[in-house]
């Protein structure tokens, strides 16, 4: 889903005016562009996928998202679905980067159906994604990665971090334990609809193949991750790992902390849950 989340360096006291944006966005251009010249892998080990609308109170956020991933110490290619804005929004300095690739959707289709067209594209032999405004800390993409690659695994997860407006951090440690799981396992450790989700979906690098596989993102308009994240962790063995991978910005803009939210978020969490009682029955071979 579209999440609103603010990342590291770019806090303001107030909510944030379009003149701090726009402050911070050009700071960042700056830092980006004096960097080293970007020369694309031969093959990326792993897609991040993001969906967006470039509002332009959110460009500074996608920037340093791209600084996060440009920090990471593995190959990677990230898949930009523009959920029906022009390609011609996009900062240069990710239109320059042959690592960054854009799918522009003629009209907006929501966070979920923009992130399976970008799969679509995806070359990568591992998946993982990111909203918009969000910040992968140092080594998420690889800690993931190679743990699931020495064992063999379909995914690897990992918890997730609320970064604070004062770039403190609180780690959220979620209902299912670290260690190995079987297929199944993480929607067993979601007791009810209600309550909290076994894993942050956002923390989940699984294989390319074993995402289309499972049919990727819920047609919802809101929590279609969940049923991603039951559907992935269900048709294959993983890891949830006992390491931050993810930074998730807490503040009042963001669209869970919206009034309206609420509203559908029981129904969403109704269908991914029933997503996993099924798959479950299917496995035990009692939905025939």
């Amino acid at each position: 889903m579209h999440a609103t989340a603010v990342p590291i360096g770019i806090w303001s006291t107030q909510s944030g005016s379009a003149e701090s944006q726009l402050s911070n966005a050009v700071r960042t251009v700056a830092a980006l562009k004096g960097r080293s010249p970007v020369h694309p892998a031969r093959h990326a080990e792993v897609a991040v996928v993001t969906p967006t609308r470039l509002r332009p109170d959110r460009v500074a956020y996608l920037l340093e998202l791209y600084a996060s991933l440009r920090d990471q110490d593995v190959s990677w290619e990230w898949v930009l679905a523009l959920d029906g804005v022009s390609e011609e929004c996009v900062p240069e300095v990710l239109r320059t980067d042959a690592r960054v690739k854009v799918v522009a959707l003629p009209r907006p289709v929501g966070a979920g159906a923009a992130r399976n067209f970008a799969v679509n594209e995806v070359t990568a032999d591992w998946l993982t994604t990111s909203d918009d405004d969000d910040v992968l800390p140092a080594q998420s993409l690889s800690v993931r990665l190679r743990y699931a690659q020495k064992h063999d695994l379909g995914w690897c997860a990992g918890w997730s971090a609320d970064l604070h407006p004062d770039r403190s951090t609180t780690t959220w440690r979620c209902s299912t334990p670290p260690g190995f799981r079987a297929p199944g396992d993480v929607w067993r450790h979601w007791a009810t609809p209600d309550s909290t989700i076994p894993i942050g979906p956002t923390t989940l690098l699984a294989r390319t193949a074993i995402v289309r596989a499972s049919g990727g993102y819920a047609a919802l308009p809101q929590g279609e991750d969940y049923a991603y994240l039951v559907g992935v962790t269900g048709a294959a063995r993983g890891a949830l790992l006992p390491t931050v991978v993810y930074h998730y910005g807490k503040h009042a803009e963001q669209m869970t902390a919206q009034p309206e939210y609420p509203v559908m978020e029981l129904q969403a969490r109704r269908f991914a849950w029933n997503h996993g009682k099924y798959l479950e029955s299917l496995r035990e071979g009692a939905c025939m």
